[in-house]
C-alpha cells in the first residue's frame, strides 16, 4: 500500500468521516498527521506528545486503518500499558474507535473476572488492553491455547513506555514481546507513547529488541506543537505541610486543583489538612483500595470546586477531567515527571500549562530549585533501563519452562530472540543455580518446573511470579465490607492508648479490631487520626540534579520560573547557610557534628562508588558506620581533603582510572527488595544490584575535581 502525501487521508474514510463528525475535530493533531505514514508502513515508531497530545489516536488510528485494508482478523493488536487504571480509562476510547469499524477492544488483567476472561478466549477481541503480568499468564495458562489466542498478533503499542524502561518491568516486557514473536513466527510492529524523553533514539532501539537488531525501519516523531504557550511556574516556600493545606485551601476558589505530594504519608496529612479546612478533598496513592481510588477520581472528574491529593499515581495518562492548575508539595525527582505532571493543566483553548511548587522543608526547596533549574536548561534526563537485569532472566527461564511444559536444556534462551539479560555465560549459570535449587527438575536434557517453583507459586497459579515487582507486605484496611485501603503492619503494633487512630483516604478512623491471622483491620470513623507511614526507600538523585543543586547554591536561578519573595528569601538563607559545603572550582570536606563530610554533590549511584573506592584504598576513612547520600559522604572526623585524594588515586591505580572496576557496597537488606533474588546465585545477586548502585561514569568525574 502506498500512502498519499496527505496523511489523514490516507486514514480509512470511516475512521475520516468519525475523527470529523462524532469527534468534531477540525484537523489531526501534528503527531497524529506525522505518525499516519510510519505506522501504515508498518515501521516501528516512538511518539512522543505531553500529557493529553493524542498519542493513542495516533497510534491506533493507522492501525485500525491496516486492520481494515489488510484484512487483519483476530487479536491483532495488544495496547500494553503500566497500570491497571490507565487501562480502564483508555478502554471506552478504545472501544468506541474499534465499533466504527465493527471490531472489539476489550481489557485483561489482575482485576478483570473469569467471565469475561472465558468470553475472550471463545470470542477473541481485536485490540486487547492488557499488563505485561496479563500476557505471560496468557502465555502460561493451562486453560488457554497460547497459539490460538496469539497467532494473528501484527502489532504491540506500549503506552508510558518510558515508564516501562526505567525499571525492570521493561526488561519484562520485552522478554514477553519476544516469545509472541518466537510463536507467531513473524516480527511484530512495535509503537511506543512517550512523554519526553532525553534519549529517544535510544529508548526506541532498546523497544525494539530483535527488530533493532534486525534492522527494521523505524521512526523518533516528536513534531513541534506550533502557537505553544510559555508555561507558567511558581516557587514558594511555606515551611509546612499544614501551612502548605492553608495555601491551598485560600488559593484558585472555583477551580479544579491536582496537588502532587511525594509520599503517601504527606498524602494523606494534606488531605485531612484540607478537609479541616472545609476544602473538598480526594485522595489517591497505591495503597488505597481500588474502589475506593475509583470513587474518588470518579467524582473529582465531575466536581468542579475541589482538589485531588496524590501521589505519583495520577502522573501518568489517566483522565481526571479539565484541570484548572497543578499544585506540587515537595519536588517529583526528574525533570520527565515534572513535565508529565506539568502536562495536566493547560489543556483548554486560551489557558497555559502551569505548576505551584509549595515546599515544606529546606532539603524540598533547594531540590526543587536545582530540578527547575534543569527545566529552565530545556534538560531532560535520558531513560536508562536497568543493567543486567539476571533476576529477570530467571524469571523468563521459569516462565518459559511453564508455557511449554518442557524446555531443552540451554535452548530455552532462543526464545528471548537475543535480549540481553544478563553478562555471557549467565544464563547457564542461572539454569544450574535453578537445578540446583530445586527451582527446576531434569530428565534426558529436558527441563521441568520443579519443587520449590510450585512450594513458592503455585498455590496462587503462578500469578506472583508473573509479577516482577515486590508489594510490601501491609495490612488490609475495611470499614465494614468496604476495604478503604492497606498499611504498613508496624503502624499496628506500635504500643499506643486506646484509641488507636489512623488517617486514610483523607479520613480519620479507630481502629476497632485487628485479624492478624487475614491481615485485616476493622475500622470505624473518627474525629482526628495519624497519617500512617509506608515504608519505603529514600529517593536517589541523579548526578544532573546534585549537580543542579550546587549550582543554585552557589547562586544560579531558574529562568521562566516565577520567585515569591518568600522563595527569594529562603534561597538567600539556604545559600548563607551552606556557604561552607560548595565550592565552584571542587568538592569541599567540613565537619558536621561527629564526623567529617566530604560533600560532593554527585547523586546517590556516583558517591555509592567513590566510597568503595575509599573502601577500597582506606577504609579507616569511613569510620565505624558507612553512610553516604545524595549530597554527600560520612568520614572519620579526622579527614582530610589530602588523605581523600589520596586513597582515590590509589583505587584509581588499581582499579581503573574510570572508576568502571569499582562494585559498589551492598546492604543485604537492598539484595532481599530485588524480586526473584533467591533465583541467582548470592554472588551474582549482588553483582546485579551493585550495578545498578554506581554510576562510575559521574564518580570518576567527581574524582577529577579539586578538594578543598
Amino acid at each position: 500500500m502506498t500512502p498519499p502525501a496527505d496523511g489523514f487521508s490516507a486514514l480509512d474514510p470511516v475512521i475520516q468521516h468519525h475523527v470529523v463528525n462524532t469527534l468534531g475535530w477540525p484537523a489531526l493533531r501534528p503527531l497524529q498527521e506525522h505518525a499516519i505514514q510510519p505506522v501504515l508502513f508498518g515501521h516501528d515508531a516512538l511518539l512522543l506528545a505531553p500529557t493529553a497530545g493524542g498519542k493513542t489516536e495516533a497510534a491506533m488510528f493507522p492501525l485500525l486503518t491496516r486492520m481494515t485494508s489488510e484484512h487483519w482478523q483476530g487479536l491483532s493488536v495488544l495496547y500494553v500499558c503500566p497500570l491497571k487504571a490507565l487501562l480502564n480509562n483508555l478502554e471506552p476510547r478504545l472501544t468506541a474507535y474499534t465499533s466504527w469499524l465493527g471490531r472489539r477492544a476489550s481489557v485483561r488483567h489482575g482485576d478483570t473476572g473469569q467471565g469475561v476472561r472465558r468470553r475472550q478466549a471463545l470470542d477473541r477481541p481485536d485490540v486487547l488492553l492488557t499488563t505485561p503480568e496479563s500476557l505471560e499468564s496468557m502465555l502460561v495458562s493451562r486453560l488457554l491455547d497460547p497459539m490460538l489466542v496469539f497467532a494473528d498478533v501484527r502489532a504491540v503499542v506500549v503506552d508510558e513506555v518510558h515508564a516501562f524502561a526505567g525499571d525492570d518491568r521493561g526488561w519484562h516486557l520485552l522478554a514477553v514481546l519476544e516469545r509472541l514473536t518466537a510463536l507467531t513466527g513473524r516480527p511484530l510492529q512495535r509503537i511506543g507513547l512517550s512523554a519526553t524523553v532525553g534519549n529517544a533514539p535510544e529508548l526506541l532501539g532498546w523497544l525494539q529488541g530483535s527488530n533493532h537488531a534486525a534492522d527494521r525501519a523505524a521512526a523518533v516523531l516528536a513534531p513541534e506543537v506550533p502557537g505553544t504557550v510559555e508555561p507558567d511556574l511558581t516557587l514558594d516556600y511555606v515551611g509546612t505541610v499544614d501551612n502548605a493545606a492553608t495555601v491551598i485551601a485560600a488559593l484558585h476558589h472555583g477551580e479544579k486543583r491536582l496537588v502532587f505530594a511525594d509520599s503517601r504519608r504527606a498524602v494523606e496529612t494534606l488531605a485531612e489538612g484540607l478537609r479541616d479546612r472545609q476544602t473538598e478533598t480526594f485522595v489517591s496513592h497505591s495503597s488505597l483500595s481500588v474502589d475506593e481510588r475509583r470513587r474518588a477520581e470518579q467524582a473529582f472528574a465531575e466536581a468542579r470546586d475541589c482538589v485531588i491529593v496524590s501521589t505519583s499515581t495520577l502522573e501518568l495518562g489517566i483522565d481526571v477531567g479539565d484541570l484548572d492548575r497543578v499544585v506540587q508539595v515537595g519536588a517529583p525527582s526528574t525533570v520527565a515527571s515534572l513535565l508529565q505532571r506539568l502536562g495536566r493543566t493547560g489543556r483548554r483553548p486560551g489557558t497555559a500549562r502551569n505548576m505551584l511548587f509549595l515546599e515544606a522543608t529546606d532539603s524540598d526547596f533547594v531540590r526543587a530549585a536545582g530540578l527547575l533549574l534543569l527545566w529552565s536548561e530545556g534538560y531532560v534526563e535520558p531513560v536508562v533501563p536497568p543493567p543486567t537485569p539476571r533476576h529477570i532472566l530467571a524469571q523468563q527461564l521459569l516462565g518459559i519452562t511453564l508455557q511449554h511444559r518442557q524446555v531443552g536444556s540451554g535452548r530455552w534462551v532462543d526464545e528471548l530472540g537475543g535480549l540481553e539479560l544478563g553478562s555471557s555465560g549467565d544464563a547457564a549459570i542461572v539454569e544450574e543455580w535453578l537445578l540446583e535449587t530445586g527451582h527446576l527438575d531434569q530428565d534426558s536434557g529436558m527441563l521441568f518446573i520443579g519443587p520449590e517453583t510450585e512450594r513458592r507459586y503455585g498455590t496462587t497459579h503462578f500469578r506472583d511470579l508473573m509479577a516482577v515487582f515486590t508489594a510490601d507486605p501491609e495490612v488490609q484496611v475495611f470499614h465494614g465490607r468496604e476495604q478503604v485501603g492497606s498499611v504498613d503492619p508496624m503502624l499496628l503494633m506500635r504500643k499506643v492508648a486506646d484509641p488507636r487512630l489512623l488517617t486514610l483516604a483523607g479520613r480519620p478512623w479507630h481502629v476497632t479490631y485487628i485479624d492478624w491471622k487475614r491481615r485485616k483491620a476493622y475500622v470505624e470513623p473518627a474525629r482526628k487520626g495519624e497519617a500512617p507511614r509506608w515504608m519505603s526507600m529514600p529517593q536517589a538523585q541523579s548526578w544532573a540534579l546534585a549537580d543542579a543543586i550546587r549550582r543554585v547554591l552557589l547562586g544560579a536561578t531558574p529562568a521562566r520560573v516565577h520567585l515569591t519573595q518568600r522563595s527569594i528569601d529562603r534561597l538567600e538563607l539556604a545559600r548563607e547557610e551552606l556557604v561552607e559545603r560548595v565550592w565552584a572550582d571542587g568538592t569541599v570536606i567540613g565537619p558536621d557534628g561527629a564526623r567529617n563530610r566530604w560533600w560532593t554533590w554527585a547523586g546517590a549511584r556516583a558517591n555509592a562508588v567513590l566510597v568503595a573506592a575509599i573502601d577500597h584504598a582506606a577504609p579507616d576513612l569511613l569510620g565505624e558506620t558507612v553512610a553516604w547520600d545524595n549530597w554527600q559522604i560520612a568520614l572519620r572526623s579526622d579527614t582530610t581533603a589530602e588523605t581523600v585524594r589520596a586513597a582515590l588515586e590509589k583505587a584509581q591505580t588499581d582499579l581503573g582510572e574510570d572508576l568502571s572496576g569499582i562494585v559498589p557496597l551492598v546492604d543485604e537488606r537492598a539484595i532481599k527488595q530485588l524480586k526473584f533474588s533467591e533465583m541467582l546465585p548470592p554472588e551474582l545477586a549482588q553483582r546485579t544490584v551493585a550495578a545498578r548502585m554506581a554510576d562510575a561514569g559521574h564518580a570518576a568525574l567527581t574524582c577529577a575535581r579539586p578538594i578543598r
